[in-house]
């Protein structure tokens, strides 16, 4: 997939409900903010954004990503655009219950991990699931924006799908992969990605691209170029 803007994928930090160890999905059944160390964490981040000239902000709606883009868009001077396809995975009817409990589910005879592909908890979603709406959301920003920098806060499960689809769209289709993939690709709390990082290629490709552009314009077959985005 050919990515027209850079993106920054940015977990939401610390929040009660990582203490507690107690799963929060959505509908949000109780009040869960961000912790203490997870607005620290937020700060660091956001100053490390400062210099990423981040153009866009999107968020998950619910509380501890909403506190967590906030903190950053204050930081940056941006205002947030919340979107309801970057929430958590819907766990059903495991929302606001025990971590253990939600996982136990997910083990079947002899303790193997059964295909979260296909299956889910009854009244949650399954990562298909997951992938099609956020996936949606990212190739509908992709489609509509050219040459920004955007930053997207979610959660750990539609970020280390997103990814995965975008590495390699077949992902879905071979539970083996998958499961490697998502083991070696965890994004821990607070954590900020950098989807398509800057190669020093680039320098090279668009030094390249204004040479051709010149030489057209002096043959009267170019325009004039009114800023660097016209080039990208």
């Amino acid at each position: 997939m050919k990515l027209n803007n850079k993106y920054f994928l940015l977990r939401h930090g610390e929040a009660k409900s990582n203490v507690k160890d107690v799963v929060s999905s959505w509908p949000e059944k109780f009040k869960n903010p961000l912790t203490k160390n997870g607005k620290e964490k937020i700060k660091e981040e956001a100053e490390k954004l400062k210099a990423k000239n981040i153009d866009l902000i999107f968020a998950s709606d619910l509380l501890r990503t909403e506190q967590t883009a906030e903190i950053v868009a204050k930081k940056l001077g941006l205002k947030v655009i919340f979107d309801k396809r970057l929430r958590e995975i819907d766990v059903g009817i495991f929302n606001s219950k025990p971590v253990d409990e939600f996982v136990r589910y997910f083990k079947g005879p002899g303790l193997a991990d059964i295909d979260r592909i296909k299956n889910k908890t009854p009244g949650g979603e399954n990562y298909t699931e997951v992938v099609k709406r956020v996936f949606d959301f990212f190739k509908e920003i992709n489609e509509k924006y050219r040459s920004k920098n955007i930053l997207v806060v979610s959660h750990q499960a539609p970020l280390m799908l997103l990814r995965a689809k975008i590495i390699d769209a077949s992902v879905l289709k071979d539970v083996e992969k998958l499961k490697k993939i998502l083991q070696e690709k965890k994004v821990t709390k607070g954590e900020l990605i950098e989807l398509n990082p800057y190669k020093k290629e680039d320098d090279g490709n668009l030094l390249r691209r204004v040479k051709i552009s010149e030489r057209e314009f002096r043959q009267g077959k170019g325009k004039i170029l009114k800023s660097l985005k016209d080039l990208i």
